[in-house]
């Protein structure tokens, strides 16, 4: 299945703790991923494992086989709570929802209970909406500040997009100077729709950060975000866990 594994090397932001993983093709990802999901979930021995999930085309292959007969029995979905990284702001129901993606290929096929699932409030407000969330997060968390050593996610699915955003941390905007909110909101200058996500603060409190990335479109910008100091949002992710590139043959440039 493995093409390539190396460890992160010293440039850009993976001058830490992880390994590049390239795979033969995005089905070649969602199987890898939805093993170490079932491995993490079986390794927390009955805790909660809480992963936070990404919108796009390429994760939606691993919500598939999550949501297939290979997986959805073998989940322990009554420990497994899942929240968002981001969301537009439109209602739950339009096609163009993270949420509305992740409920029609996994939520609708599997059996986990409704307190488990936790998608972004969709407001007029996305300020408010973000406040709600963030106290949301606080609950489950048990503080209102983040403690290092006491992670609020298990796993971060993260995406990539061609001008280097992740989540809706998107280039010149200001949420990517935030520092102390969990769950803030921006608006994309070239996008249609104001956006929830969570901010650098969240996604560092985490014991797995993974970018997952297919397609030969984004093999270049790949390179630019980990090879070279640039000032791309996706390269000032930082965990204090892991954090790992689950990269397809096309995207790791083979």
């Amino acid at each position: 299945m493995s093409d390539k594994i190396e460890k992160n090397g010293d440039k850009g932001h993976t001058a830490q703790t992880g390994y590049v993983l390239v795979l033969s093709d995005a089905t070649a990802q969602a199987e890898y991923l939805a093993s170490s999901i079932l491995h993490h979930a079986e390794e927390k021995q009955g805790e909660p494992l809480r992963i936070a999930l990404s919108g796009g085309s390429t994760p939606k292959r691993l919500y598939e086989l999550l949501g297939s007969s290979e997986y959805s029995d073998r989940m322990p979905w009554d420990k497994i709570h899942l929240f968002f990284g981001d969301e537009r702001m439109v209602p739950h129901t339009d096609s163009d929802s993270n949420f509305h993606m992740v409920k029609e290929s996994l939520l609708a096929h599997i059996d986990i209970p409704f307190r488990n699932v936790h998608p972004m409030p969709v407001l007029d407000d996305p300020a408010k909406a973000a406040e709600i969330y963030q106290a949301e997060l606080q609950a489950i968390y048990g503080s209102k500040t983040l403690e290092k050593g006491k992670p609020l996610f298990d796993i971060v699915l993260l995406g990539l997009g061609g001008d280097g955003h992740t989540a809706s941390l998107f280039p010149g905007t200001p949420v990517l100077q935030e520092k102390d909110k969990w769950v803030s909101w921006s608006q994309p200058s070239d996008a249609p729709h104001k956006r929830m996500t969570l901010t650098y603060p969240a996604i560092a409190s985490s014991r797995f950060v993974m970018f997952v990335v297919s397609g030969e479109s984004k093999a270049q910008i790949i390179r630019e975000v980990r090879d070279e100091d640039k000032p791309y949002p996706s390269a000032a992710i930082k965990t204090e866990g892991e954090l790992h590139w689950i990269l397809d043959r096309a995207a790791g440039g083979e």
